[in-house]
């Protein structure tokens, strides 16, 4: 099943418009976030070491904030810098991904399909969210 598109506006440039399909072809974490989530003091910082360590491979986190307010992320991230995409959703783009839980993020293959639902956080579940991604990085072709 193909991903529901997004193209959302930058967290903090809003003049920047980010779409889901300038990434095909990397294997994509999307990860639904807000200011208000604990675990997403958690899962921020820790998908930003897997996406350092893996980006040159061709793998990128897109965060999308669903605060009600911009100021409440980018207050969020100047506490939790992240050196990936965040974006700022409307609603929209979180109804189209039908959202039961924060945070909840999709991993998406090099084709724009979706592969899995990751709903909550949990640091321990990083070493098979890592093997996920190392599979779809050499399964697919580069």
């Amino acid at each position: 099943m193909k991903a529901p598109p997004v193209e959302l506006s930058s967290l903090s440039e809003p003049q920047q418009q980010i779409s889901l399909s300038e990434y095909k072809g990397k294997v994509i974490y999307l990860d639904f976030w807000a200011s208000w989530c604990a675990p997403c003091r958690k899962s921020l910082p820790l998908l930003n070491e897997l996406r350092n360590e893996l980006h040159s491979e061709g793998f990128e986190v897109l965060a999308i904030n669903v605060d009600e307010e911009r100021a409440d992320g980018l207050r969020f991230l100047d506490e939790y810098p992240v050196d990936y995409p965040t974006l700022f959703d409307n609603g929209d783009v979180a109804s189209a991904y039908q959202l039961r839980g924060m945070p909840t993020a999709y991993l998406i293959d090099r084709e724009g399909n979706l592969h899995s639902q990751h709903v909550g956080f949990n640091p321990k579940d990083m070493p098979s969210i890592r093997q996920e991604v190392m599979d779809l990085l050499g399964n697919s072709p580069r």
